[in-house]
């Protein structure tokens, strides 16, 4: 299965997020040690892409956002849970982070902005919520949940 490969990727990441406090202090580190041109960026990116491209990844479509929750929290992966979307130019639903998130954003076009933010990672506390935003053309983004907690509010 195509997945196995992000699976593991995954799994090599979270290792190093279980029981971390997210926060900006997480959010630099990871930009540092596993940012844009580290080999986690390109292996984790290269997973997502080929995902979209063969139809394992963000095969869901409501609202223009194609996403798809491609693994849930399991101790393989830390307790994270795994979702993908594919977004191009617009807000999607709001929702808070009871246990916090953290994205890693892929612009597919050069100048896409996820929440304001360029290719990277973006790390949100517990208890933060927001408008998940693609401006400036077509973004994937990866989430990580801790324990797969989402509430989307109304």
């Amino acid at each position: 299965m195509p997945s196995c490969e992000l699976h593991q990727q995954i799994s090599a990441l979270s290792m190093h997020l279980a029981g971390k406090v997210l926060n900006q202090e997480l959010q630099d580190w990871l930009n540092q040690e596993h940012g844009v041109g580290s080999n986690t960026w390109r292996e984790i990116e290269q997973s997502c892409r080929d995902g979209v491209t063969e139809g394992w990844l963000c095969q869901y479509e409501a609202e223009g956002i194609r996403y798809g929750r491609i693994f849930k929290p399991t101790a393989e992966l830390h307790g994270f849970s795994v979702d993908v979307v594919d977004m191009n130019d617009l807000a999607g639903p709001h929702h808070r982070h009871p246990a916090g998130e953290i994205d890693l954003v892929m612009p597919v076009d050069a100048e896409a902005r996820f929440d304001g933010h360029a290719a990277g990672w973006v790390v949100y506390e517990s208890g933060s919520s927001h408008y998940p935003t693609v401006s400036g053309g077509r973004a994937l983004i990866l989430y990580l949940l801790p324990a797969g907690s989402i509430e989307f509010t109304r």
